[in-house]
């Protein structure tokens, strides 16, 4: 049987850290990673997301070899517990965490029905609750919040460092 045209029986040459045999170009995916999960405040859905927001930064690591010190992927499981606790507590329904990375920079993307803008109280060390807003804007590097249809959506970026032994043009 002949290829139909326009079609190829080359068998693709396989991929290594700097890309296919010989070319000196590096190796990365296509686009950033992408990954979401829909919650509906049953009990367990925040630690189930911070879970989710591990084995993202584990694979991000991985695929990209994104360069991500320890603390700072503690904050990221921090702004995704804050924003997921926040959606939790104020929507009236399901809430979607997506999250979203590359070699360079991370979000964190928290979409729920609630219309409200987040609260961000001033500094109270004597205050309970509502630290939530002041946690995420001291972690991470933007925060924009905008309305939606049906709702809103809250998204936390975080630069990443810059990979160690970068390769020269």
């Amino acid at each position: 049987m002949t290829p139909q045209s326009g079609t190829s029986t080359r068998t693709p040459e396989p991929l290594g850290p700097a890309g296919p045999r010989g070319s000196g170009v590096p190796l990365g995916p296509a686009g950033p990673l992408r990954r979401s999960a829909r919650y509906t405040g049953e009990p367990g859905c925040i630690a189930r997301a911070r879970a989710f927001a591990d084995a993202f930064l584990r694979q991000l690591a991985a695929e990209w070899l994104t360069v991500l010190p320890a603390r700072r992927a503690g904050d990221v499981c921090l702004v995704v517990s804050e924003l997921v606790t926040n959606a939790d507590r104020h929507s009236h329904g399901p809430y979607v965490l997506e999250l979203e990375g590359g070699a360079d920079r991370l979000s964190v993307t928290v979409y729920d029905s609630s219309p409200a803008t987040p609260r961000r109280y001033g500094r109270d060390p004597g205050r309970v609750g509502g630290h939530g807003m002041e946690i995420v804007h001291m972690l991470c590097d933007r925060l924009t919040v905008e309305a939606v249809r049906g709702g809103k959506r809250v998204r936390a970026e975080f630069d990443l460092p810059a990979r160690s032994g970068a390769e020269e043009c």
